[in-house]
Formats: C-alpha cells, sequence, structure tokens
C-alpha cells in the first residue's frame, strides 16, 4: 500500500466515523435520514475531487469527537493539574502536554479503534457495506465505550435536563444523552484524580511553611524551599511515569 493510499484509507474512516457521529448529535437526525445522507455522500458517480473535498470537509470535525468522545479531555485536565500542584504553571508547555495526552489518548482508544476499523472501516473501504452501515457499525464501539466511562447518576441527569425517559438498554441511549453525561462523568473524574495528585504536594508546602515559621523566617517566601523539594520528589519517584500508568489503568481497569 502507498502512502498516498494509507492517507486516503485515514481520511476516509475518520471522516465517516466523524460524520456520521457527530452529524447524528449535531443534527438529530434519525436512522433512515443519516443512511440517505451518507449514501449520497458515498456514491461512485460522484466525481472523485468532489468526493474527497466532501470527506476531508467532516475532518473538521475530529478535534469535537476527541474532546466529546474519548478518553483525551480526563487526560489532559489531569496533567495539567499535575503540572500546577508541582507549582510550575508553564512547564511543561502546553504543547508538550497536549503531545503526551494525544498519545495516552491512542493507547486507551487503540482497542476501540481496532473493532471500528474490523467491523466498519474495512468493510466499507471493500465496498461490502454502504456508508449508511458502516456508520452504524462504527458507533457502536464507542458507544460502549463511552458507557462504560459513564456514571449512571451523571446519565440520569442529562435524561432528566433534556425530559427523555430512561432507555432500556445500552444501545438504546442516544449519542444526543451519552456525549453530554459522558463529558460530565470525565470532568468529575479527573478533578477526582487531580485531588488525590495535589495532596501529597499540599503537605509539603505546609510542612515547609510550618518550618519557615518555627524558624522567624517569615520573609522568605515558602515556594523558594518547597519547589526544589517537590521537583526532586517527583523526579525520585518517576512520578510522569506513574501518572501515565494510572491514567491508563483508570480507562483499564
Amino acid at each position: 500500500m502507498t502512502r498516498r493510499d494509507t492517507r486516503l484509507r485515514l481520511s476516509h474512516g475518520l471522516a465517516l466515523l466523524a460524520g456520521g457521529c457527530v452529524l447524528s448529535f449535531a443534527l438529530h437526525a434519525d436512522a433512515s435520514a443519516l443512511d440517505s445522507v451518507a449514501d449520497e455522500v458515498a456514491r461512485q458517480d460522484f466525481s472523485p475531487v468532489l468526493r474527497n473535498f466532501v470527506l476531508l470537509s467532516l475532518l473538521s470535525l475530529v478535534p469535537v469527537m476527541l474532546i466529546a468522545m474519548t478518553s483525551f479531555t480526563r487526560i489532559v485536565i489531569v496533567l495539567s493539574l499535575l503540572r500546577h500542584a508541582l507549582g510550575l504553571p508553564q512547564t511543561p508547555p502546553n504543547s508538550v502536554i497536549i503531545t503526551l495526552s494525544l498519545c495516552l489518548t491512542w493507547f486507551t482508544m487503540a482497542p476501540v479503534a481496532g473493532k471500528i476499523d474490523q467491523d466498519a472501516l474495512t468493510p466499507y473501504l471493500s465496498q461490502q457495506i454502504t456508508a449508511g452501515e458502516a456508520i452504524e457499525r462504527g458507533k457502536d464501539p464507542m458507544r460502549q465505550f463511552m458507557i462504560s466511562q459513564t456514571r449512571e447518576s451523571d446519565l440520569k441527569v442529562v435524561l432528566e435536563m433534556a425530559k427523555a425517559p430512561m432507555p432500556a438498554t445500552a444501545r438504546d441511549v442516544a449519542f444526543t444523552h451519552l456525549v453530554p453525561a459522558f463529558l460530565l462523568s470525565e470532568l468529575k473524574t479527573a478533578f477526582q484524580i487531580g485531588f488525590v495528585i495535589f495532596l501529597p504536594f499540599l503537605l509539603i508546602d505546609l510542612v515547609v511553611s510550618a518550618i519557615l515559621m518555627a524558624l522567624g523566617m517569615i520573609m522568605l517566601p515558602p515556594t523558594t524551599i518547597s519547589l526544589p523539594l517537590k521537583i526532586l520528589l517527583f523526579i525520585l519517584i518517576d512520578g510522569w511515569v506513574l501518572t501515565a500508568k494510572a491514567l491508563l489503568g483508570s480507562f483499564w481497569n
């Protein structure tokens, strides 16, 4: 497979999934309407230039999916809170935090991506199924992942706000309700992990402040002493590796 074929395969797959999930969330389209739109986009009598333009345009929805439907939100929030707990609000820079978050997101979402490729993308590119069928198949692994990370209480709150009945099965949960419930659960979990991370560094700050007060060195800022101690402690325990393992374990356990 050439590099150009690989790029086209990835762009078609991402656009297919983005178009199905996000359009169904934003437009409240029913299954028959979504199938007709997807089939129309994927018709073979369109010119290749127009078809690729439509599919590549749908790639603009990928950042929305990354934030709203994957593990990226929890990971980037925890890493940002860790940076603040260390007392280094600008180090590592945002570009490093986001890049590390993307790498960890790929590790957590790899099984889901593999399932989508096996059940939806490969049959669609082989012209075994239509675009509408590929979208429906691709939504199921995403729905299962999001439901597994969503608290039932958060889903109930969203359903109450939407004045919708509780679905009988997980498969009946609409993406318009599942996505906000998933985001609420991810925010709560991220801040819980961040609170646990803050505790040992807060303890160091309190001990240093108490010692300086006892020595009568009230003019010396406690951060001057506590910051190097926190960095040293973080290095000794291999903090970045422990944090990455803990984040991955929070999704796999």
